[in-house]
């Protein structure tokens, strides 16, 4: 049997800037339990009136860290929960908290077949989990990281990458910047493509996991041009979030 989630209130620990509009949270909970990296928890606002506002957001710690989560918050500026979180909360502040949810998205350091992840955006967040976690593990599977942005500035988790990268074997970071790009950029400079795809899961193999969190159309395109060159579907793990949320 599973065990039963329940909600808890968990503490903020520690509150780390990203970008001009993400924000790391890292919540101690008394009722922690590992995570799968994939997972998410649920975070919900009670307000005096009995009001609730409940958001789920992905966990971006590795499972290896105990006691306590990182969930990476994207500030949408009507949201409900993502406005309070940037905007009121303060190390020591409780809330609500309930997890770890999900089961489908999630990838294990036992899983030893090459590995390409795909982002869009704050969609790196439960990504960043997979990538902390082969490197708290010293898993050794290939893996390679596709990311687009809309700007340099909106990168999250910008110079841990680049150490990941630089001590990690066998760790590839590759970035798309779709709307501006700084002098001298050497990633690539445009949406993701048949031609970028190729160029990144090819080297993979034919074993490749992929999983793919972004946007619904970023997601869904690149599942689609990925089976259209030879990615079994069933190798491919999606998930998606819509314009709007917070």
């Amino acid at each position: 049997m599973k065990p039963t989630i329940n909600w808890q209130i968990a503490s903020v620990k520690d509150i780390k800037p990203e970008t001009n509009k993400v924000k790391s949270f890292t919540l101690r909970l008394p009722a922690w339990m590992r995570h799968l990296a994939g997972q998410h928890y649920d975070i919900r606002l009670t307000a005096e009136d009995g009001y609730q506002a409940q958001r789920s957001y992905s966990i971006a710690s590795e499972p290896e860290r105990e006691g306590e989560v990182d969930i990476t918050v994207e500030r949408i500026n009507d949201g409900e929960v993502s406005t309070y979180m940037h905007d009121v909360l303060v190390p020591g502040d409780g809330i609500e908290a309930r997890g770890p949810i999900g089961g489908y998205f999630v990838w294990e350091a036992m899983m030893t077949e090459p590995l390409l992840l795909i982002a869009g955006g704050s969609g790196v967040v439960p990504l960043m989990s997979m990538i902390r976690h082969r490197a708290a593990a010293g898993a050794k599977n290939p893996t390679s990281l596709l990311y687009s942005s809309r700007n340099f500035e909106d990168v999250i988790y910008y110079n841990e990458l680049e150490k990941l990268r630089a001590a990690n074997g066998g760790l590839q970071i590759f970035h798309t910047l779709t709307r501006s790009q700084p002098a001298q950029w050497k990633g690539y400079a445009r949406r993701i493509d048949q031609d970028m795809l190729k160029e990144v899961a090819q080297p993979l193999g034919k074993t490749i996991q992929v999983f793919i969190c972004g946007p619904t159309l970023l997601v869904e395109a690149a599942a689609n041009t990925l089976v259209k060159i030879g990615v079994p579907s069933s190798q491919i793990k999606t998930e998606r979030f819509g314009p709007t949320g917070g």
